[in-house]
């Protein structure tokens, strides 16, 4: 049993409330470090470029022009990262505008019916640095086209964060990643060769203020 006189309680209170104000003081740190972003879409720093075969004998690549999107990040706790992205489907272009105009149509994005396609991450699994460095992750979540949600997993890339000239402070990524045509709704059947489509995406946040 402790025998403790007034000076020991004392001194036990003191060193128990100086161990909670450092715990708050730690847990209130971490919950700062962690910071909301808007993707610069005003400044167009931010893309998704497509890549398909084109009857097994060469590859149409594309972009979309409509973007925008929002991301939670912290550099030290990259695992509870959060994103998530939106696409304006009508904006596809291809540099061809007949083509453009029939990807945009029922046979293939439908894209009066479906105006939007989206992806919100479900999880980020830290993967270790690339051969520049940098930190990289599996980045899990649900792709919205077409009418149909599946999950698929982007491998990124954190390629650094900083002040930028007008006052701001901006986080940098890229990723890729391949999906499937038949895994999104009925569309013009290509043929195999055709089916597999590889995004590109690249984009930078803006520290929302």
């Amino acid at each position: 049993m402790f025998n403790l006189d007034s000076k020991g309680i004392e001194s036990m209170l003191k060193k128990t409330l100086a161990a909670l104000a450092i715990g708050s003081a730690l847990l209130s740190a971490g919950q700062a470090m962690a910071a909301d972003y808007v993707v610069d879409k005003e400044g167009q720093h931010a893309f998704v470029d497509f890549k398909i075969s084109h009857l097994g004998y060469s590859y149409i690549t594309g972009t979309f022009k409509d973007i925008d999107g929002k991301f939670s990040f912290d550099a030290a706790k990259p695992e509870a990262s959060k994103i998530e992205f939106n696409v304006r489907t009508a904006s596809v272009f291809t540099n061809h505008a007949e083509r453009d105009k029939h990807i945009a149509s029922k046979d293939f994005l439908d894209v009066g019916k479906f105006a939007d396609a989206k992806f919100v991450s479900t999880s980020v699994k830290s993967t270790g640095k690339n051969a520049d460095g940098k930190d990289t992750a599996d980045v899990t979540g649900d792709l919205t086209l077409h009418g149909v949600t599946k999950p698929i997993v982007v491998k990124a890339t954190f390629l650094g964060e900083g002040k930028d000239p007008w006052g701001g402070y901006r986080a940098g990524f890229e990723g890729t990643t391949s999906i499937k045509r038949s895994d999104f709704g009925k569309m013009m059947d290509l043929g195999p060769q055709s089916d597999a489509v590889e995004l590109y995406i690249s984009f930078e946040g803006v520290k929302a203020k």
